[in-house]
């Protein structure tokens, strides 16, 4: 910098001397994590490692002792200063924070900071942490560079020469900083700021907040092994969670989600905090509800559900309000509790149309992930987004894409835009075949047949030995449902497409029943609802030898009931072979074979009951909500008879 600058020494301005002969800048290194600094058991700093040439930033020879400190105007660089007087008021640390969130670029942040007469060490902290927010790319900065602005340099030199001066708030804030800038954990700035940050640890004096922000730090620099975060998580146990603030509350759950209770760490404190969480739940806004949740979520904490039920309902309130990012955290946290809430869908059904063709394909998608996990049909949301697909799938990852098909085809459900719908989805097909993965395609192509949709084209594909080969090597290899929706696929395209001249499905890939234990393609029958219509067949038929019950067809397919007539109409027993003409077939349709929300039958049993029509039974759906209107035994046989014989009259048996 001195070369660069050789005026300053006219100007009659020091270099001060770095702490060690090594010029390197602020270090983005991702060379192996040091332990954590003066810590116990931690080992020893070595002096001269990883220092960085901030520390030859010229500087003003005298200072005076504050955690303020005021920007230079009148040099070609900015210089610090500390000074006592004139500390920021509340409102003007606000009203700098506010400047710092409507800045899109670390240019504007760093011309900001150029621009305020006196910055504390807290506003410092965060023009940092603003610069992180601007810059981070996964795993490093986007521009390395910004860490050799000037202004960033003085910014720096300034935090690591009065580390000791700084507040307890200041300190951490600027430390986690630099950890989300990627600094060199052993650079001087980094060093001086974890010692200190040690000191003052030691003494126990640091609130929840700092302790939580010093932990999130900690875990940046080492990992949840480090010591000095398990002091700072020893701190935090000896108060009590009952008394400490929102913001304290969710900086707890934000430093135990980001790897510190793992494995079931610290589950007494969970436990107890979630008690006064529940209490303050009213009182969040958008950013604690969804980062809340998604810390739940990652805690597994499965028994906090009176805590997930009062975070859904204060979402309710904020889903317009949500980021799409936040709104993706809620919604995903919902489908992993198995929660929904009726005012949240409603809410959701007002504001998703008002944001399907502008917010991030994985909000979009998330979102109809969501309403195809609950069951829950909404021709509002699913046609909006089906309008948006149309448009933006282009966009859209192949998993994405897949996703949002298949919540059509598990519901059972076709959008008034379903010729476009599904004519982009073969256009995608067509040019990004080779870009989905095996069970991906597999998915999709079982959810368009589920809407009688058939992808013939692409089936051939999937029943060529290359492609089943992938299969077999992806993953778990061909488990139960994937050979399922495999012989399903090849049913279709033998029953409803039978221009279909391609490749056949290897007997050995196809399974004997679609009914299985777990993820299956038929829903078991109600055994409650069984039951009364059982009562009523033997009332009606006059014996329990004249109907099967849950009978595996040579089709996969399990029958709930079946009744067999011979040519003339007379029922014959069930176990009787020769003579039978006609097949009945009883499909006892309980709650869980519909949309939670409408009486839909969802894609699974419709096309079972379509592809038993095709097979040659007579196929008679005994709905529960028709069922379950009969009072008596007399109107259940009356309604069955209608049901199964609806030309004839009663027989007398």
């Amino acid at each position: 910098m001195i070369r660069r600058l050789p005026l300053l020494g006219r100007l009659g301005i020091q270099r001060f001397p770095s702490v060690c002969p090594s010029t390197r800048l602020l270090s983005t290194s991702s060379a192996g994590r040091p332990s954590c600094a003066a810590g116990p058991g931690s080992r020893e700093l070595k002096p001269g490692c990883g220092t960085r040439g901030l520390t030859t930033i010229i500087r003003e020879p005298s200072f005076v002792a504050s955690s303020s400190v005021g920007l230079h105007k009148d040099a070609d660089i900015p210089l610090l200063r500390l000074t006592q007087l004139h500390r920021p008021t509340s409102a003007e640390e606000q009203a700098f924070q506010q400047r710092l969130d409507g800045c899109s670029s670390s240019r504007q942040v760093l011309r900001l900071l150029r621009s305020v007469e006196i910055l504390s060490d807290t506003m410092a902290a965060a023009a940092l942490h603003r610069v992180a927010d601007l810059e981070q790319g996964g795993k490093s900065l986007k521009d390395p560079a910004v860490l050799e602005k000037d202004t960033i340099r003085a910014l720096c030199f300034q935090l690591e020469q009065d580390s000791g001066r700084l507040t307890d708030a200041g300190l951490v804030s600027a430390l986690l900083a630099c950890t989300r800038l990627f600094l060199d954990p052993w650079s001087t700035l980094m060093v001086r700021l974890v010692s200190e940050s040690q000191e003052r640890l030691d003494r126990g004096k640091m609130s929840v907040g700092e302790l939580c922000t010093l932990g999130q730090a900690m875990l940046a620099v080492e990992g949840p092994g480090c010591v000095m975060l398990e002091q700072v998580m020893e701190d935090i146990q000896k108060q009590e969670p009952a008394q400490w603030s929102l913001s304290d509350l969710t900086a707890v759950y934000r430093l135990l989600q980001g790897g510190v209770g793992e494995d079931g760490k610290y589950r007494d404190l969970l436990n107890a905090m979630h008690t006064p969480a529940l209490r303050l739940t009213s009182r969040m806004d958008p950013t604690s509800v969804s980062g809340l949740l998604s810390a739940l979520v990652t805690l597994n904490q499965t028994q906090a559900m009176p805590l997930v039920i009062n975070l859904c309902k204060q979402a309710v309130r904020h889903v317009p309000h949500f980021t799409d990012e936040e709104l993706t955290l809620v919604v995903g946290a919902l489908i992993y509790f198995g929660h929904s809430d009726h005012y949240f869908v409603e809410a959701m059904e007002k504001y998703i149309p008002t944001m399907a063709f502008a917010s991030h394909p994985e909000t979009i998608t998330k979102v109809m992930q969501f309403f195809s996990r609950r069951n829950i049909l909404s021709p509002t949301v699913f046609d909006a987004i089906a309008e948006s697909f149309v448009y933006r799938a282009d966009d859209y990852s192949t998993s994405q894409v897949a996703t949002q098909i298949m919540a059509f085809g598990k519901l059972g459900y076709l959008p008034p835009n379903a010729g476009e719908v599904f004519r982009k989805v073969e256009t995608i097909l067509h040019t990004r075949f080779s870009h989905f993965q095996p069970r991906t395609l597999l998915n999709l192509l079982h959810a368009c047949v589920l809407v009688e949709r058939f992808p013939v084209n692409f089936v051939s594909k999937v029943f060529s030995s290359y492609f089943l080969q992938q299969l077999q090597e992806q993953g778990t290899g061909m488990d139960r449902i994937v050979l399922a929706q495999l012989t399903q696929l090849y049913m279709t395209v033998k029953l409803e497409c039978p221009f279909y001249q391609g490749p056949k499905l290897l007997p050995k890939f196809r399974v004997k029943s679609f009914l299985m234990s777990g993820r299956s393609l038929e829903t078991p029958v109600d055994a409650h609802l069984y039951n009364s219509v059982k009562t009523g067949l033997i009332e009606l038929l006059g014996a329990r030898a004249y109907f099967g019950s849950k009978v595996l067809t040579p089709y996969c397919y399990t029958l709930d009931v079946e009744i067999k007539l011979d040519e003339e109409g007379y029922v014959l027993t069930a176990s009787q072979t020769d003579d039978v003409y006609k097949r009945v077939a009883l499909c006892i349709d309980g709650p869980k074979r519909f949309t939670t929300n409408t009486r839909h039958l969802l894609g699974k049993e419709a096309i079972k009951q379509r592809h038993l029509r095709l097979l040659g039974y007579e196929v008679v759906q005994i709905p529960y909500h028709e069922f379950e209107k009969l009072q008596s035994m007399t109107s259940v046989v009356e309604y069955l008879h209608q049901k199964i014989f609806p030309h004839t009259y009663r027989l007398s048996w």
